[in-house]
């Protein structure tokens, strides 16, 4: 097997590979990438059985074949050479085979051999063409996945609720995540015309990934089938095993009404936060939110260390109430609200609290206040 590669191109296809690898023993084969050198086409696979990846670069093959190689020694050795042409040879002597990596054309004298491995057992890496596969805007899609992806559950306990939640609902695509003590819900109408497909739970790893390389202008093409999904854009194919289980009813957790609205610019909101924060108990993250006529007070809890509390003007009218909220639950919301105000809704106290973009949008988020003690 020998073939000359654009080492560039191969480092921007291989970054890739290793976000998909997740065992970093030299000696399994899980730790390697497949590569597959025919009609000068090289394809690279990777996996950690759950999720897939597979991509294609133009190579200038001398002797085709396939072999597998340690990803981050490969990644490591190709982060040292000079941009270029770079020549990659196996050489098999016996059972023992190695590859070469040797700059092209040669100015200086640097030659790299690493260990491979036989493909033979690598895992099974296969995308199918003829999946039933729909079309989304790749923009619309990545929004979808900042605003709610990071209220995913880490309890691994709760297996159920450590995806994000996919279903369809006429025309529109929901994606829900949520840990049992918030929720985030993002909605858009872009499945006209798409066959109706099963729900599903997708893990946060494969979709982190997806937000990382879909482009930000075209499709995404998806497909769920047999606890699978897959993805497709550009050269790359992705697949993922969906989680498992019954996810909550999520409709419950969202109120059809809010009795009090109150509304901040967002600016004012973020900058007071992080001054408060710097007095909160990042174990317990409790915060208080006190609301009063056209004041928004934001309280640490008192600690041995001392507290903070800043105000800053908001629209309001009403009784006074005082809301206490995990500083997490809210700071994390704020990075992908993209409007220059922000509402929070409520109704009591103890109750949930809706926090969206002002004006409404596609999108929200659903917090369960805490006990103040």
């Amino acid at each position: 097997m020998k073939f000359t590669f654009d080492k560039d191109l191969m480092v921007k296809e291989i970054s890739v590979a290793q976000e998909i690898i997740s065992t970093k023993n030299a000696g399994s084969i899980l730790s390697n990438v497949l590569l597959n050198a025919y009609n000068n086409i090289l394809t690279i696979k990777a996996t950690d059985i759950k999720v897939n990846f597979e991509t294609t670069i133009p190579v200038q093959i001398e002797e085709e074949g396939s072999t597998t190689i340690y990803c981050d020694k490969f990644m490591g050795i190709l982060n040292t050479l000079p941009s270029g042409e770079t020549e990659f040879n196996q050489v098999t002597n016996g059972e023992d085979s190695s590859v070469s990596v040797i700059i092209k054309p040669i100015t200086k004298k640097v030659k790299f051999q690493i260990k491979s491995m036989s493909q033979e057992n690598f895992p099974e890496v296969n995308f199918s063409d003829s999946l039933p596969y729909f079309e989304v805007p790749s923009n619309d899609f990545k929004k979808m996945i900042s605003q709610t992806s990071f209220a995913v559950s880490e309890d691994e306990t709760r297996y159920f609720m450590n995806g994000v939640y996919f279903e369809k609902k006429g025309d529109n695509l929901n994606l829900v995540a949520t840990d049992g003590r918030r929720l985030s819900f993002a909605t858009k109408n872009i499945l006209a015309g798409v066959n109706d497909f099963p729900s599903a739970i997708v893990h946060p790893k494969i979709l982190n990934i997806i937000y990382k390389h879909a482009p930000e202008e075209g499709n995404i093409d998806i497909s769920i089938v047999d606890k699978m999904i897959f993805f497709k854009f550009g050269n790359y194919k992705f697949g993922s095993v969906l989680l498992e289980g019954q996810f909550p009813n999520y409709e419950k957790v969202i109120p059809s009404s809010q009795a009090h609205t109150m509304i901040v610019e967002k600016s004012d909101f973020v900058e007071a936060l992080k001054r408060v924060a710097l007095m909160v108990d990042k174990k317990a993250g409790r915060m208080f939110f006190n609301v009063v006529d056209g004041v928004l007070k934001i309280t640490s809890q008192q600690s041995e260390l001392g507290s903070a509390d800043e105000e800053i003007p908001c629209e309001y009218a009403g009784d006074s109430y005082v809301i206490a909220l995990n500083y997490r639950y809210v700071e994390e919301p704020l990075r992908v609200i993209d409007s220059e105000r922000i509402a929070f809704e409520f109704t009591e106290e103890m109750k949930a609290v809706t926090m969206r973009p002002e004006p409404a949008s596609d999108y929200f988020h659903i917090i369960m206040p805490m006990q103040k003690e």
